[in-house]
C-alpha cells in the first residue's frame, strides 16, 4: 500500500481480516443495507483519489479477493461488486455497512481496521462501477509499462514477467494455478548483462525513494547489518568482507573499511552470540563455516578466521546462507542440491545437500534440520517475532516457463520439501515417476509461491519505523532473476506482507522493479538486502555492483 496510512489492526484483527466475509455487499435496498438517513451524505473524505484507489486495491487484494474474485465478479453466494447494483449505494452508505457489518450473512464489522483504511475499501469498491478505472486498476494483469519491444504474448495470470512488474501490485499463486509439467518448452534465456544507462534506476511504490548508498564494487552478495549498525557486506568473487559505518545526508556511508580478505566465495554472515554484544563474526563459505573473533565496532578482523566444520562442496550450488536461533543454541546452515533434479539415491554428491543444516554452534556436527529444499543457500532467518526458521528457495528448472515456483516458507523440523521427487505437496516430477510414493503426502506446501524461476535469494524481516506502519514485521526479499524462461521474471524486490501475525497468507507484492530494459537486457540483480540504523532497506546488486537505498520519503 501507499502512502502514510495509519498502522493495520493488531495481529488478531488482521488475522480475522485475512479470511474476510463471504458476503461483502447484498442487493441494494431503498437505503443500502438499511442504513440510517444520516449517514447518506456523508463525504468519503478520499473522493477521487487515485492514491486512495491503489491502496484500496490493495487492501482488497490481500484480503478481499479470495472470495470476491479478481475481478469482483463474486461467485456462488458471494455477491458481484461489478453488476451495478452498488453504484445507487453513496460511500456513507457503504462505509457504515463495512463498519456495522451484517454478521448474519457472513459479514462481520470492522470497525476495528483504521477509518482511513475502511475509506480506502469504499473508494476502491466504487471505483469499479467507473470503467477508465476499473480497466486501470482492477484488472490481474495490469499494462505492459516497461515499454518493452519484446513481441511475446502476455503471461497468463497469475504468472507475469517483467514487463507486467509494477511497484505496489500484488500477486498470489497457488497449486491449482499450476500448470502440467512441459505445458511449455524449458527455455535458456540468461540475462545479457549490460551496463545500467544513466536514465535507468529502480521504481519503487508512491511515498518511496531509491538512491545509490555504493557503487564500483566487486560482486556484492550478502548483507548483513551489525548489532552495532555497521554494514557488512561479502564480495564473494574477490573473496573479501566489507564494512560500512555511518550515513551522510546525501545516503552515502560516512566510512568504508576492508574487514577481511583472501576467503573462499564467502556468502552467508550471522553474529553470535546473538543480542547487542557478539564475540563472532560466522561466515558460511562454499566448502566451510569459518569465525572470526569480533567485537562491536571493529572495521578490521583482529586474526585469521577459526575453521568450524566442512560443508559439501561436490560442485552446483555454492552459496551458504547461516543463521542463530534466538537463543544462540542452534547454528543453522543452507546447503543447496549439487545438480537441478539428480536422485540422492543414485547420486553420492547430493549426500547432505539440498538440505538445512544444523548444528551447536560451538561444537558443530552438522545434521539434517529439513530436507527436500533444492537451494535455500540464497537465504535464511530468524522470524524476530515467532522465533520461526525461515528460508528462500530456488526451486528446480526445466519444466517449463511456470514449474516449478520458488518460494518463501517458515520451515519445520523434520519437514520435506519435495525434492527432487515431489514439489508443492503431491506433483510428482515426471523424471522421477513413481519413486518414493511414501513421501508423496509427507510433502509440505510452503507458504508462499513466487514466479517459477524467479532465483529467490535474500530477505529479512522490517522491524523499523521509517516506513508506514503496516510494513511492520514483513519480509523483504531479494529476487535474482531467471534463466529458464522465454520472457525474464524476477530481478525485483519483492514484499511478503505477514499482516502484523508473524505469519503469511500466501500473497506477495512487487516493491522494487525496473532492472530490465525494454529489450529484455538486464543491468541489475538484486541480491542482498538489510535494513539499516534509520529504517531504511538496502540492497546489493551484483548486476551494476552497487548497493541501493530505499528510504521513506512521503509526510
Amino acid at each position: 500500500m501507499k502512502g502514510s496510512m495509519p498502522s493495520p489492526v493488531r495481529s488478531s484483527i488482521i488475522a480475522a481480516f485475512v479470511l474476510f466475509p463471504v458476503l461483502l455487499f447484498a442487493s441494494v435496498d431503498k437505503n443500502f443495507h438499511d442504513a440510517p438517513d444520516s449517514v447518506k451524505d456523508t463525504k468519503n473524505p478520499y473522493e477521487g483519489q487515485t492514491a486512495a484507489v491503489v491502496a484500496g486495491r490493495q487492501l482488497y487484494a490481500r484480503n478481499c479477493l479470495s472470495c470476491h474474485g479478481k475481478s469482483a465478479q463474486g461467485s456462488g453466494n458471494v455477491p458481484s461488486l461489478i453488476d451495478g447494483k452498488l453504484e445507487s449505494a453513496t460511500p456513507g452508505e457503504v462505509f457504515w455497512f463495512v463498519t456495522k457489518g451484517d454478521k448474519d450473512n457472513g459479514m462481520p464489522s470492522w470497525a476495528q481496521l483504521p477509518v482511513s483504511q475502511r475509506w480506502q475499501v469504499v473508494t476502491y469498491v466504487k471505483s469499479l462501477g467507473l470503467p477508465q478505472t476499473s480497466n486501470r486498476v482492477a484488472s490481474a494483469l495490469p499494462a505492459d509499462t516497461s515499454g518493452s519491444t519484446i513481441k511475446a504474448p502476455p503471461p497468463q495470470p497469475p504468472f507475469t514477467d517483467f514487463r507486467y512488474e509494477q511497484p505496489g501490485t500484488v500477486r498470489k499463486i497457488t497449486v491449482n494455478d499450476l500448470p502440467k509439467p512441459y505445458a511449455t518448452r524449458s527455455a535458456e534465456n540468461g540475462p545479457d548483462l549490460v551496463a545500467r544507462p544513466e536514465n535507468a534506476w529502480p521504481k519503487a511504490p508512491a511515498g518511496f525513494k531509491v538512491g545509490l548508498y555504493a557503487t564500483g564494487l566487486d560482486n556484492p552478495r550478502t548483507l548483513r547489518t551489525a548489532p552495532n549498525g555497521d554494514i557488512f557486506l561479502t564480495e564473494s568473487e574477490s573473496g573479501v568482507i566489507r564494512v560500512f559505518r555511518g550515513l551522510t545526508p546525501d545516503g552515502k556511508p560516512e566510512l568504508s573499511a576492508v574487514f577481511a580478505t583472501g576467503l573462499k566465495r564467502p556468502y552467508g554472515l550471522a553474529f553470535y552470540p546473538p543480542g547487542p554484544n557478539p564475540e563472532w563474526l560466522y561466515v558460511g563459505s562454499t566448502a566451510q563455516l569459518l569465525r572470526f573473533a569480533y567485537h562491536n565496532g571493529d572495521l578490521k578482523a583482529v586474526g585469521p578466521p577459526q575453521h568450524i566444520t566442512d560443508l559439501p562442496n561436490t560442485g552446483g550450488h555454492w552459496t551458504r546462507a547461516v543463521t542463530f536461533s534466538q537463543d544462540g543454541k542452534k547454528l543453522f546452515i543452507a546447503v543447496g542440491s549439487a545438480s537441478n533434479v539428480d536422485d540422492p539415491d543414485t547420486h553420492p554428491d547430493e549426500k547432505n545437500r539440498a538440505d538445512i543444516l544444523v548444528c551447536d554452534p560451538n561444537n558443530c556436527q552438522p545434521k539434517v534440520y529439513a530436507y527436500g529444499i533444492r537451494n535455500a543457500g540464497g537465504g535464511i532467518a530468524i522470524n524476530p517475532d515467532t522465533g520461526e526458521l525461515w528460508c528462500s528457495v530456488n526451486e528446480r528448472d526445466a519444466l517449463g516457463d511456470n514449474l516449478v515456483p520458488d518460494y518463501i516458507t517458515h520451515v519445520q523440523e523434520g519437514g520435506f520439501y519435495g525434492w527432487p521427487w515431489w514439489y508443492m505437496g503431491s506433483h510428482q516430477d515426471p523424471r522421477h515417476a513413481g519413486k518414493h510414493p511414501e513421501l508423496k503426502d509427507k510433502t509440505i506446501v510452503p507458504d508462499v509461491l513466487l514466479q517459477p524461476h524467479n532465483a529467490s535469494l535474500e530477505f529479512t524481516f522490517y522491524s523499523g519505523s521509517q516506513f508506514p506502519g503496516e510494513y511492520k514485521g514483513d519480509i523483504f526479499s531479494s529476487q535474482h532473476g531467471s534463466w529458464n524462461r522465454t520472457v525474464r521474471a524476477g530481478y525485483e524486490v519483492i514484499r511478503v506482507p505477514l499482516h502484523q501475525s508473524g505469519h503469511a497468507s500466501g500473497e506477495y507484492e512487487d516493491f522494487l522493479t525496473g532492472f530490465v530494459l525494454p529489450d529484455g537486457n538486464v543491468w541489475g540483480r538484486p541480491v542482498g538486502i538489510t535494513e539499516a540504523p534509520d529504517g531504511s532497506l538496502l540492497v546489493s546488486d551484483d548486476g551494476s555492483n552497487s548497493i541501493w537505498r530505499v528510504s521513506y520519503t512521503a509526510k
